[in-house]
């Protein structure tokens, strides 16, 4: 059994970041469809800006608003305006062919990568 990457948003631009929040990084579900990432799961988030690299889990957020907001701890170390990659992987005994996405600044859907 290997770690494979399923699914990835590329180049998103965090809207909010919200420090008295328990945890997580709240995306927009028509991000979260797009790749193929669930509620609750585990995520990798790395930024591109300043190289901090945090894992938390997704919750959903507003349909349509572009919304990438790192919540909690997380925040102190990656903020508004940062341009980040959010990562989710599978465990599994053969490869996964993952469902990579390409956002634009406003975290719009451009397309597959």
């Amino acid at each position: 059994m290997r770690w494979y990457l399923r699914s990835k948003i590329h180049n998103a631009t965090v809207t909010e970041a919200n420090l008295d929040y328990v945890g997580s990084v709240t995306i927009d579900e028509d991000l979260i469809e797009k790749c193929g990432l669930h509620s609750g799961e585990k995520v990798l988030v790395v930024d591109i800006t300043n190289g901090a690299r945090v894992e938390t889990y997704v919750i959903v957020g507003e349909r349509g608003s572009g919304v990438i907001c790192i919540n909690g701890a997380a925040a102190h170390l990656i903020s508004p305006g940062d341009r980040v990659i959010i990562m989710g992987f599978e465990l599994s005994d053969r490869q996964v062919s993952p469902a990579i996405i390409l956002v634009d600044p406003e975290n719009r859907y451009l397309r597959r990568l």
